[in-house]
């Protein structure tokens, strides 16, 4: 039997405060950039020059451009895979049912309450190259010289682990209540068939886990492309060499820098477009692959 609301208005009142936000918060601001990336604008904006799609096309043949490009999926691909990886495997251990888990449980969710920018400047200052404790503990334990300040591909690892372990509670915690919702009659009869724990994990656990893990791939996703800016701007903007130049943070420099709105407005766009491409290529792949019974 299906619940029915006593009033047909009621759905409607209940639903416009997220339709009033969404609305104000998401699709003015978004026809507006539309708008403005047709547009060359003046730095005060009081005056605008019709240049059609000239700011895309401008884009577009930018090596510039193409390097924010592909910065910005190496890096989603780096903390989307690499991060969901660990985030399960941290998620199986602290399922275990040991002495003093349920306070290490509760602790891994502390380091999502940090915003990304002061989680940015901790890390950098653990992995300062003159005064870090990590980079002192890397450079006696194996002689590596870690200075994400000189070297680029250095800084684009210093990013990737930093925006990983910042999302790490967020993750740890959803896998947590799959792993917990999985019924252990399965589990056991597995076990009882001769099935050892790697053959229950990949055959059992992990697919009946796909529902929470394609949540998790879409999500950290958005984080990847849209919430890394504060950690960008406090830690490398963007540097060195432009190798840690997200797409995010080359918005920033154009539009609040550089104050070239339209070609600031025009990167909104695709980098709209980019992301709901992969958002649907997701769906349309990996979607495919989620167990829901």
């Amino acid at each position: 039997m299906q619940a029915r609301f006593p009033s047909r208005v009621l759905p409607y009142i209940l639903l416009m405060p997220s339709a009033v936000i969404v609305f104000v918060f998401f699709v003015i601001p978004s026809a507006q950039s539309l708008y403005l990336s047709f547009y060359r604008v003046s730095f005060t904006g009081e005056r605008r020059l019709f240049v059609g799609f000239r700011n895309f096309s401008q884009l577009l043949q930018s090596a510039e451009y193409g390097n924010s490009i592909w910065v910005s999926v190496v890096f989603s691909a780096a903390v989307v895979l690499v991060g969901l990886g660990l985030s399960l495997g941290v998620a199986v251990l602290a399922n275990q049912r040991w002495a003093g888990f349920g306070l290490y449980r509760t602790l891994l969710i502390w380091p999502y309450a940090l915003s990304p920018a002061l989680a940015g400047t901790i890390w950098a200052l653990m992995l300062d190259p003159t005064i870090g404790v990590l980079t002192r503990l890397l450079n006696r334990a194996v002689g590596i010289t870690f200075d994400w300040r000189v070297s680029g591909t250095q800084a684009l690892i210093f990013l990737i682990v930093t925006a990983i372990l910042k999302m790490l509670g967020y993750n740890v915690i959803f896998f947590l209540a799959g792993l917990q919702g999985i019924p252990s009659e399965q589990l056991e009869a597995a076990a009882l068939d001769g099935a050892n724990a790697w053959i229950r994990f990949w055959r059992i656990t992990f697919p009946l886990l796909s529902p929470m893990t394609f949540f998790l791939f879409i999500m950290n996703t958005l984080y990847a492309f849209f919430q890394m800016f504060g950690m960008v701007h406090i830690t490398t903007e963007g540097g060195p060499g432009r190798a840690t130049d997200l797409l995010i943070y080359k918005l920033y420099r154009d539009g609040f820098i550089g104050l070239n709105t339209g070609l600031a407005s025009a990167q909104s766009i695709l980098m709209l477009i980019l992301v709901s491409v992969l958002t649907m290529l997701q769906f349309r792949y990996a979607g495919k692959k989620v167990f829901y019974q």
